[in-house]
């Protein structure tokens, strides 16, 4: 759901997608249009997600932070992770997962070794594009 395609808005979509200049900053001000259009009740006429909006956002702006603190902290293994759609509470077990599927990717990445991809989404074992 953190993927940059779920974002319509192409003005947020560049911002984030800039790996190159991307900044705390910049997510700041992408997350501070989002939640002033929020407010003003204009996310579909502003090109924002038109539902899930505020979780869609929440993840891309962690899997931007994600790169940035890779690219900060380059002897230290940074990725974020979507383990799938696992079977919780939270979705009244709906999943497609058991927790104990949806923990391997999680815990393979915890175990990387030195020299493992840093800076990356996976999207369950696998990196994704962002």
């Amino acid at each position: 759901m953190g993927l940059l395609k779920h974002i319509p808005n192409g003005w947020a979509k560049r911002l984030l997608s800039d790996a190159e200049k991307l900044t705390e900053d910049r997510i700041d001000e992408v997350l501070s249009e989002f939640l002033k259009d929020f407010k003003e009740d204009m996310l579909e006429t502003r090109g924002w997600p038109a539902s899930l909006s505020a979780y869609i956002l929440s993840k891309a702006a962690i899997n931007a932070f994600t790169r940035i603190m890779a690219k900060q902290y380059p002897n230290i293994c940074i990725n974020s992770v979507c383990p799938g759609f696992v079977k919780t509470d939270l979705n009244f077990n709906t999943g497609i997962l058991t927790i104990d599927e949806g923990a391997e990717s999680v815990v393979r990445l915890a175990m990387a070794t030195n020299g493992s991809p840093s800076g990356h989404y996976f999207y369950r074992q696998e990196v994704s594009h962002f």
